[in-house]
């Protein structure tokens, strides 16, 4: 529990019980009726996180979850992962555990439905005694298996509710029990007795029908349905962890002169650590000896290495790519940015309205009114002198034939072969909530270091003094800085190989700190590094390229001299190149309506120039991690429906905070994690091709769910004018099915643009 405001706290509550997006609301909306609480309920998440008066006792807010008919209680603080030992079952293994109750259902469900459904629609299987078996394989699969539907619509039905559970288990129930009526009391108990195909429409007494093949095979489809969205709803939290898990486990300390190895998590500020290079950083603190280059893009979206010294302060989780560090540490613990990141990416999470599942907005109001319906045909029926046979059969005729069967494959079939065919292309898509959202989304969002750009720096240009052979620029520069660590260096020796034959190996080397390296190759005396390292040995760059060198970093470049033998020699341009494909993704982009916006941690000048170069109008440069947070949140407190394109740790918890979060899968697990859509390719040009899959997949639900209901509702009149003969009825619900599973196979012919 946190305190916010004076008078007021805070507190994030584990809720349990929760089948679907409106139990969220329900909890939602009774916390929300207490005085002095303000809370939000996340179903993907499960969890509650509540504002509320100081004086209120946790225990209220716990009780009043319980008086809902759900769990609730306070979670334990995401935990580092730390060297020593193991401490019990992993996070992994008790996700596992708690699926596999829902994975023992739906094993039963469809090796027991299987044989009943197949009895039931072919008449050569319909053995002396097959109803009977029916009746054994079937009453499992409706009791054990259905046993989540039951529990729910009772809870619902306790607090004036109706979802898709209370639908599933009223038609089930229904035609379970007039199943066994029609066995026990009925003459469909008859050994012998056959479901012929007749589609003739006429006045019956049900007593020799059965509905097993209905009942265990709803139950099995949407219980399929089910355990494929908690597979993927499980991962909702694996930001956070990722998150922890950047830091470093262990740390080198200082003690009276020796270096002693200890877990990170037993720093205290104060304690002073040694860092070498290509090690992360442990927690933040300010450098008290040394110098070196540390890449920290993954939190501040910075391309270039940050050169830091005595005095400079360095973050927590980034890397010591140059020389030997020791720092001092100031912050630990939940104190560090790396910790309040992950916070943030919890906020975000928690604060996130999530989607109402449209099944279950259908059910709300489809329910009530079909179970009107019925006891208004029992009525009448009644009231007409019919006898009680004839008007039972026609009111559970009503809750038969509005059993959704095609509804259970509504939705997961259409998930299934459009997340199937998003897979082949390279898109994962989390859950059907995300594609809700991608049909209203108008402004996309896109950090630029790894998404819009490669990433990596690279060499871009090689500008020559009069008279200088560009190859030998590159051998004898790209020799030199091959043996030096800092991230330049590398992508200059990286773009002197590439367009060279072999580099020479110097015959000296010594690297310059904060200005460059120096030595000597194949006999000359080599500088490459800063302008400053030339005016060091009383060299001066040319006129061109003087010029050169200003337009390179008035465009955000880094600019690198070369010099030798006394003489400067050229200007090597150094920069996070822009990918191939990147501005025919933004104008893909444009084409579905959306408006681009480049957001970074870079420099202004960077950012402008990237921009230009690809086509972006918008650009908001010069961010740190939270502003990308409060960008996100004003963009859509502006009315518009966001979307977020990152792939570093200072992406997350933006992606967390947008409408729909697109992860580059060659960024880090953090970023992957809290996004909706990971784009398994580094090509920004699959954002695209996710948002029109995703616009198409959803799509093809809607159209599953309308003709789903649509036979439905089609048949009601007959079943409640007692018409309703039973092959009739296995008709339509066969025939729904087969047209959702056929329209859903529709989505498996989607082409990227580019094909």
């Amino acid at each position: 529990m946190t305190t916010t405001t004076p008078g007021t706290a805070q507190v994030e509550l584990a809720i349990g019980g929760m089948t679907c997006a409106s139990c969220a609301a329900r909890i939602e909306k009774k916390l929300n009726r207490m005085d002095g609480v303000e809370a939000t309920v996340n179903y993907a998440t499960e969890k509650a996180k509540v504002t509320f008066a100081a004086d209120i006792p946790v225990a209220d807010l716990i009780a009043t979850v319980e008086a809902t008919g759900y769990t609730a209680a306070e979670p334990e603080p995401p935990k580092a992962d730390t060297a020593g030992g193991d401490d019990g079952p992993s996070d992994e293994e008790k996700a596992d555990e708690e699926l596999r109750p829902l994975k023992q259902r739906l094993v039963t469900a469809v090796a027991l439905a299987v044989p009943v459904i197949a009895m039931a629609m072919v008449p050569a299987l319909q053995i002396e005694y097959w109803q009977w078996l029916s009746l054994t394989l079937a009453a499992p699969v409706v009791t054990y298996a259905a046993w989540p539907f039951h529990r729910a619509a009772w809870t619902n039905a306790r607090h004036g509710a109706a979802t898709m559970d209370t639908l599933i288990s009223v038609g089930t129930t229904a035609a379970f029990l007039w199943s066994l009526w029609a066995l026990f009391l009925g003459t469909a108990g008859t050994p012998g007795m056959t479901h012929p195909f007749e589609f003739t429409i006429a006045r019956t007494d049900g007593a020799g029908n059965i509905y097993l093949e209905a009942a265990a095979g709803v139950t099995a489809f949407i219980l399929a349905g089910r355990y494929f969205e908690a597979r993927s709803k499980r991962k909702a939290g694996a930001a956070l962890k990722a998150l922890m898990q950047l830091g470093a486990k262990e740390v080198t300390v200082l003690r009276d002169g020796r270096e002693v190895t200890v877990p990170t998590a037993e720093l205290q500020a104060g304690t002073r650590f040694l860092v070498r290079p290509g090690e992360k950083i442990a927690t933040d603190g300010t450098v008290v000896e040394g110098s070196s280059a540390v890449d920290a893009s993954m939190l501040t979206g910075e391309s270039v290495p940050v050169e830091v010294g005595v005095g400079d302060s360095v973050t927590g989780a980034t890397l010591n790519a140059g020389g030997r560090l020791v720092v001092e540490a100031t912050r630990v613990g939940a104190d560090t940015q790396l910790a309040r990141m992950a916070r943030l990416v919890e906020d975000a999470q928690n604060g996130k309205a999530a989607a109402q599942r449209l099944a279950d907005r259908i059910s709300a109001v489809f329910v009530p009114i079909v179970i009107a319906l019925a006891l208004g045909t029992l009525g009448f029926w009644l009231g007409t002198g019919q006898g009680l046979t004839a008007a039972f059969t026609a009111a559970v005729a009503v809750l038969i034939i509005a059993c959704p069967c095609a509804l259970g494959l509504a939705t997961p079939t259409a998930l299934m072969v459009g997340t199937g065919r998003g897979a082949q292309l390279g898109i994962l898509i989390k859950g059907p909530e995300v594609l809700e959202t991608t049909r209203k989304v108008d402004t996309i969002v896109l950090d630029k270091t790894g998404t819009v750009t490669t990433g990596r720096m690279t060499l871009l240009k090689v500008h020559t003094a009069d008279g200088e052979d560009e190859t030998e620029v590159l051998r004898l520069a790209g020799a030199l800085e091959h043996s030096s660590e800092h991230p330049v260096a590398q992508a200059v020796a990286a773009g002197a190989a590439a367009r060279t034959n072999t580099l020479p190996t110097p015959e000296d080397f010594a690297n310059v700190p904060g200005l460059g390296v120096q030595g000597v190759v194949e006999g000359h005396a080599v500088l490459v590094g800063r302008e400053k390292l030339l005016d060091a040995w009383a060299m001066e760059l040319p006129a061109g390229l003087k010029s050169a060198k200003d337009e390179a970093e008035k465009a955000g470049r880094t600019a690198v001299a070369v010099a030798w033998d006394g003489k400067a020699r050229a200007v090597l341009e150094v920069a996070d190149a822009v990918k191939e494909t990147s501005a025919e993704a933004v104008r893909r982009l444009r084409s579905l309506g959306l408006t681009p916006i480049l957001l970074t941690g870079d420099n202004k000048a960077v950012a402008e120039s990237v921009a230009a170069e690809v086509g972006i109008g918008e650009v908001i440069a010069e961010v740190m991690p939270q502003d990308k947070v409060d960008v996100v949140k004003r963009l859509q407190a502006e009315g518009r429906s966001v979307a977020m394109v990152g792939d570093g740790v200072n992406d997350a918890a933006a992606l967390a905070q947008a409408d729909l979060g697109l992860a580059m899968g060659t960024g880090t697990d953090a970023a992957i994690e809290a996004a909706d859509l990971t784009l398994v390719r580094g090509d920004l040009r699959a954002t695209a091709d996710a948002i029109r899959l995703s616009r198409r997949t959803l799509g093809t639900i809607r159209s599953n769910l309308f003709w789903a209901f649509a036979y439905n509702v089609a048949a009601l009149p007959l079943a409640a004018a007692g018409l309703l003969n039973p092959m009739i009825a296995g008709a339509a619900m066969a025939f729904s099915s087969v047209f959702v599973v056929g329209n859903s196979l529709r989505l498996r012919g989607f082409q990227p643009a580019d094909t």
